[in-house]
């Protein structure tokens, strides 16, 4: 059984992200990158899977720059087989990207596609949803339990309510959340073994995918500083300013 895993390039999660001074995108320039940690979840599941004999193979594919192999190369030293890296330089919308990794689908056939519930520099949260529907493949989105059979697998979802338990015929589509699991620390070792493993490259000319971007930025602006905030004696000094604002 085969699994392909999406990673995508972003900017680290510990890194304060700043917004260019004209407004037109946010300043990545001399800042540290690394593995969108949802994505990072999803391939410690697929490994985790792996090592629990349910999956004999791991594909992880990134689209983008050519940095992105430092991204497929992380998903290598965490487990992975092999990489796929679809190189362009355009940028990507969702829709555009869930056609691509169809395109790759059609080719590798896998079992199995784990992703990233979202991404931490969009929050798109499109991606997968989009897939399944290319694919005409059942989902479990904001997967927090993953059960692999030879058939089906069982997903525990996270709902607004608690939790939902699904049971979904393979080949599908799978979204990690948070609480899926806690990946592994990459030691320099198997990062040097990555080295060796296979990286395929390719691009969206050659899958047949046109680079289409229907989404238009207007303006990128950092959020307002909130205002501080203001201590009151007593209760009755807090019930007098809350009517007076008409929150009560």
């Amino acid at each position: 059984m085969k699994a392909l895993v999406a990673v995508k390039r972003v900017v680290d999660y510990n890194v304060k992200v700043r917004v260019k001074t004209d407004g037109s995108d946010v300043d990545i320039g001399n800042v540290k990158m690394s593995m969108n940690p949802f994505d990072e979840i999803a391939v410690e599941e697929a490994v985790r899977l792996k090592e629990a004999g349910k999956i004999s193979e791991i594909v992880a594919i990134s689209m983008g720059e050519k940095k992105c192999e430092d991204t497929l190369r992380t998903a290598l030293a965490m487990g992975a087989d092999r990489a796929i890296h679809v190189e362009t330089d355009e940028s990507l919308s969702p829709l555009t990207v869930a056609k691509l990794l169809k395109a790759v689908a059609e080719k590798e056939q896998p079992s199995l596609y784990l992703l990233g519930k979202q991404a931490i520099d969009d929050d798109a949260n499109q991606t997968a949803q989009m897939l399944a529907a290319l694919l005409n493949a059942p989902q479990g989105t904001f997967a927090a339990k993953v059960e692999l059979n030879d058939n089906e697998v069982i997903v525990t979802r996270e709902i607004d309510g608690g939790t939902e338990t699904l049971a979904l015929n393979l080949p599908a589509v799978l979204s990690s959340d948070l609480r899926l699991n806690e990946p592994r620390f990459v030691k320099l070792p198997n990062l040097m073994a990555a080295k060796k493993k296979p990286l395929e490259k390719t691009n969206p000319e050659q899958l047949g995918v046109a680079v289409e971007n229907r989404l238009q930025t207007v303006k990128y602006a950092e959020p307002k500083t909130r205002q501080a905030g203001e201590k009151v004696a007593s209760v009755a000094e807090l019930v007098a300013k809350l009517k007076a604002a008409k929150a009560i």
